[in-house]
């Protein structure tokens, strides 16, 4: 693992080649997306604030708990459990991104990529985005308080690991093995949800949502592993640069091997739902065999077709007892 110096003669260039690069290096912010197209002028800010222009990660933070729903369930999934969730995953994943640009504010207007985000482009003050922080955690709460009491402690819990999230990557260089156990809190919630309680069945199933995220995560880490460098922020990418491939090649076998012990621990999959859990291999498979690291728009590319990934594993779950 190279430090911090060294990675920054690696990436350094001249002062003048880096403004270009940041000119030509497009902004994570989507433009003529609904939000321009419908939301009133003082409202964007807060939803882009929110990412409520990029659905991809409220899918991979709701997909673990739709998960959990479906494989903990005896029967069909509860559907009024399953909305819930939703809007679980949209509330909290805008508190955390808002939570996430409070604190890194200083750095996000350093790198390209994150420059136009609303605080470090000065569309929200700080005073602002604290309390439609404060709004969102409280629609948040709102939300939890609908399901069971074991469920309401297990999310509860979830807090501990959102708050200290943006702070890993300056301390380590995984900070991508933190938002695997936070983004897949959702499976746990989602077991006690439906079975009033933790089973041990429920561990290999977010074990599984955790290797998942630190591969689709590292993979998401190299569209800014350069800035990074530059500004001494810490990542997979960073740690691992050209043995990126074989780690998320490992990260997602451990990911298909784990949520088929998950599905063999509840119930005997059927043929139907094997097609599926074969089909969402072969797109990890996919995803490893056509990454190309030094690409940032394949990063993404390859980052975002995860959802489709989960979505794959639902379908299996679902299938299950056929």
């Amino acid at each position: 693992m190279l430090d911090r110096n060294e990675l920054r003669k690696r990436f350094e260039r001249p002062r003048f080649e880096r403004d270009l690069s940041a000119i030509r290096k497009p902004t994570d912010i989507p433009r003529n997306s609904w939000v321009d197209v419908w939301l009133p002028p003082f409202l964007r800010p807060f939803a882009r604030l929110a990412r409520l222009d990029r659905p991809i990660g409220t899918w991979l933070l709701l997909l673990p708990g739709w998960w959990a729903i479906t494989l903990a369930n005896f029967g069909a999934p509860d559907r009024n459990l399953m909305l819930l969730f939703v809007l679980g995953a949209l509330v909290m994943r805008g508190a955390g991104c808002t939570f996430n640009d409070i604190v890194d504010r200083n750095i996000d207007g350093k790198v390209a990529r994150t420059a136009t985000r609303p605080l470090p482009a000065g569309e929200v003050s700080l005073k602002a985005a604290v309390i439609f922080l404060v709004l969102q955690l409280a629609a948040g709460l709102a939300v939890l308080l609908q399901l069971n009491t074991p469920a309401i402690i297990v999310g509860a819990a979830s807090l501990l690991l959102v708050f200290s999230y943006p702070y890993m990557k300056r301390i380590t260089y995984w900070p991508q093995a933190w938002l695997g156990l936070t983004f897949n809190w959702g499976a746990l919630v989602g077991w006690a949800a439906m079975r009033d309680g933790l089973e041990w069945a429920a561990a290999p199933l977010y074990a599984a949502g955790f290797f998942w995220t630190l591969g689709y995560d590292t993979i998401y880490a190299h569209q800014d592993k350069e800035d990074d460098a530059l500004v001494g922020v810490k990542s997979t990418a960073l740690a691992l640069g050209s043995k990126t491939r074989p780690f998320v090649a490992l990260m997602y076998l451990l990911t298909i091997a784990l949520i088929a012990y998950a599905s063999v621990r509840v119930f005997m999959p059927g043929w139907p739902a094997l097609v599926f859990l074969g089909a969402a291999a072969v797109h990890l498979v996919w995803q490893v065999a056509t990454l190309d690291i030094s690409d940032p728009a394949n990063c993404l590319k390859r980052f975002q077709s995860n959802r489709d990934f989960g979505l794959l594993i639902l379908a299996s779950l679902l299938l299950q007892r056929v």
